[in-house]
């Protein structure tokens, strides 16, 4: 096993150098625009080419992407050629604020779609047709809609919560609960609606198997037949949903985030791109795989526990 996760992380290793040069060098190609909007409309060549040789983007691409690597693995991820401050307290401070809303929101959606993939399964008859009805209102109800709809009935109407904003934990639990709870329900019915329909097939295709003929022969009752059998073992496929749901969610937050004013790691790459500050886009890319990386490490070391079939020695 340990053999395993030391593979498992030499590859994420390779991936995140490969994303991060495939991304630089995108990058590269616009790094005379970038310097002509730091500079202005009252920019010409020759300013234009100082500012790219104080920056040392006049030298070739592999040379400056060496660079940038070698600074990266100490933690130097350079600094915001907009505000000169470092990239990485930045991203993680921004990347804080994101995983506050994601990982309450998958930990909600998990208990959901859990309990309504397993009651559906094996209850089957109307209670499996009300949970499909349920999960198929949350795949399509629009999610910019439904967070348009919550903040106009809870947060201008009622008053109940804010439309705007994000308090840190650490600084208001009460207030941090309250801003995070609209942009939570938005994610929670969108993520639960999928992995309710993974849950579903997968308990149906558990309780149909022979073992859980001869459980109930020997007289096992239904609720050790379903939590401590078919749960445990539909549980491997249920993680894999988990973790790529996780992955969908840090991929939505840009829409989340600027709906709502949150200060966090999409809208934090957004504003990055738009004004082409390339040492950010650089620290939020490698941030990015990193973080999918170990999320992928943890959810097949969580499947090795559930499944030994699943262990790799």
């Amino acid at each position: 096993m340990i053999g395993y996760i030391l593979r498992r992380l030499a590859a994420g290793i390779v991936l995140a150098v490969l994303v991060t040069f495939i991304t630089f060098l995108l990058l590269s190609t616009s790094f005379e625009d970038v310097a002509h909007t730091m500079l202005g409309q009252s920019a010409n060549e020759e300013t234009t080419a100082a500012l790219m040789q104080s920056m040392g983007w006049d030298r070739p691409v592999l040379v400056q992407y060496g660079d940038w690597l070698a600074h990266a693995v100490t933690g130097d991820f350079g600094q915001s050629v907009y505000t000169s401050l470092p990239v990485a307290p930045s991203v993680m401070q921004r990347l804080a604020v994101t995983l506050s809303i994601i990982v309450p929101a998958l930990l909600i959606t998990t208990v959901v779609a859990i309990a309504l993939g397993v009651w559906s399964a094996a209850r089957g008859g109307i209670a499996d047709r009300i949970a499909q009805g349920l999960s198929m209102v949350g795949y399509l109800l629009p999610g910019l809609l439904l967070a348009i709809g919550l903040v106009i009935v809870f947060a201008v109407q009622l008053k109940w919560l804010p439309a705007t904003g994000f308090t840190p934990f650490a600084q208001d639990p009460a207030a941090w609960v309250r801003s995070i709870t609209i942009p939570v329900i938005v994610l929670v019915i969108g993520g639960a609606a999928n992995m309710t329909a993974q849950v579903r097939g997968r308990m149906i295709d558990e309780l149909r198997r022979d073992y859980v003929r001869t459980l109930r022969t020997r007289g096992v009752s239904s609720r050790d037949l379903i939590v401590k059998h078919a749960l445990r073992n539909a549980g491997g496929p249920a993680l894999t949903v988990m973790s790529l749901e996780f992955i969908q969610m840090l991929g939505g937050a840009l829409i989340i985030e600027n709906v709502f004013a949150l200060p966090g790691y999409g809208s934090f790459a957004f504003n990055a791109s738009l004004q082409g500050d390339i040492p950010v886009i650089m620290g939020i890319a490698a941030f990015g795989v990193l973080l999918v990386t170990a999320v992928n490490l943890t959810t097949d070391l969580a499947n090795g526990w559930l499944n030994p079939k699943a262990r790799v020695l």
